[in-house]
């Protein structure tokens, strides 16, 4: 016989088991550590932020973007090293009364680190940087040579023989 659970109790359950899900893939099958969790070494990041990086056929520009809100910009580092882009930073805990008490606990702070390869043809010396509304946009040109561009497929006439 099936067992039906009430509406009222299944949606906080099957977020829970989301959550369950969400911690196993980031702490084992992509070796982050999560919140609270103690790992011995100097390169045990906290999170991952999302990525979006794309090229600008128009303007010719490589355009990266990483969501990290709740980061003051001077808690960011950005470099560039052998092609790749490295993002580097701390989201820190900020709470201006001792009394509180969290209640729900889902945002997660400590440190991050990115890197990206950047496609061949991007002018690492004219890399750009702004901050806002927590997205960091980093921008270079891009070398003309390098864009993405269409080959045109030829097709051989067909040659005809007539006999005579």
């Amino acid at each position: 016989m099936t067992k039906l659970i009430p509406r009222e109790t299944a949606f906080p359950e099957l977020f829970e088991l989301r959550r369950g899900f969400d911690d196993i893939f980031s702490r084992y099958l992509l070796g982050r550590p999560t919140f609270g969790e103690f790992f011995p070494t100097e390169k045990a990041y906290t999170f991952v932020p999302p990525v979006e990086a794309l090229i600008d056929r128009d303007t010719k520009k490589y355009i990266c973007r990483i969501s990290i809100p709740g980061i003051e910009s001077r808690e960011l580092e950005i470099r560039v090293q052998n092609h790749m882009l490295v993002v580097k930073g701390e989201r820190k805990l900020h709470f201006e009364k001792k009394e509180l008490e969290l209640f729900e606990h889902e945002f997660i702070y400590g440190t991050f680190e990115r890197t990206i390869e950047l496609p061949e043809g991007v002018v690492t010396e004219k890399l750009t940087a702004e901050y806002v509304n927590g997205v960091l946009e980093v921008v270079a040109p891009m070398t003309e040579a390098a864009l993405p561009h269409k080959i045109e497929i030829k097709t051989p006439g067909l040659a005809r023989h007539v006999a005579v």
